[in-house]
Order: structure tokens, then sequence, then C-alpha cells
């Protein structure tokens, strides 16, 4: 496999997780998604199951707005899986699992830090 080669299962995850982010920005009118980043998508091999991860800009992982963040993404699996088998036309459209991504809040932390010891 040469550098320029991408497996199957990496493109469909760039394809799900591009396409999840157009959704939440040009289709969903839900309040609860105007601070989300979509971070991350990994597919099973089998194409069956999409781990999306994401991420609520201004809230750490104990405020309340990501669970209920999350329990609406979780609500809407049923549309979004119809989206994402309509617009790429996959033959097995996988299931879509959401997860709470903490690692841009962690980043911020450790940038903090960083920032405070450099001027101490």
């Amino acid at each position: 496999m040469s550098n320029q080669t991408v497996s199957r299962p990496t493109r469909v995850a760039q394809e799900i997780r591009r396409t999840i982010a157009q959704l939440l920005v040009q289709e969903v009118k839900d309040p609860r998604f105007q601070n989300i980043s979509i971070t991350d998508c990994k597919i099973s091999k089998d194409l069956s199951i999409a781990k999306i991860h994401f991420a609520l800009m201004g809230f750490n992982e104990n405020d309340p707005e990501v669970a209920e963040t999350l329990a609406a993404l979780e609500k809407a699996e049923g549309f979004f899986r119809s989206e994402i088998g309509k617009r790429l036309r996959l033959r097995i459209v996988p299931h879509v699992r959401f997860y709470y991504d903490n690692i841009p809040e962690h980043a911020q932390h450790m940038e903090m830090l960083i920032n405070k010891a450099l001027n101490s």
C-alpha cells in the first residue's frame, strides 16, 4: 500500500464526518448544536458502526449542556443515518454512535498551564 492509497474505511469515515458536520450547520435547527464541532469519525472495518466524536466549544465534559447535546444527537441518529445513506450511497449504512471528545478541553488547559509557566 503506497502513501497515497487510503483504505476504504478511512475514506468512508472522512465522508461521514464531513456529512455530519454539514448537516449540523445547514440542516439541523436545534440550538443545542450551535457550538458543536465534529472532531473525528472512526468506522469499523465492516463499515457497520461509525463512532463520531464531537466537542462543544465553551463547555466542559461535566457541563449539563454536553449531556443534553449527546442525548439530542442520539435521538437524531435515524435522521443522520438516512442522510448518510442518501448522500454517500452506501450499500450498508453504518449505525452512528456519538462520543464527547474532551481533547480540545485538555489542550486548552495545557496551553493555559504552559502560558502560566512561561509568564512566571
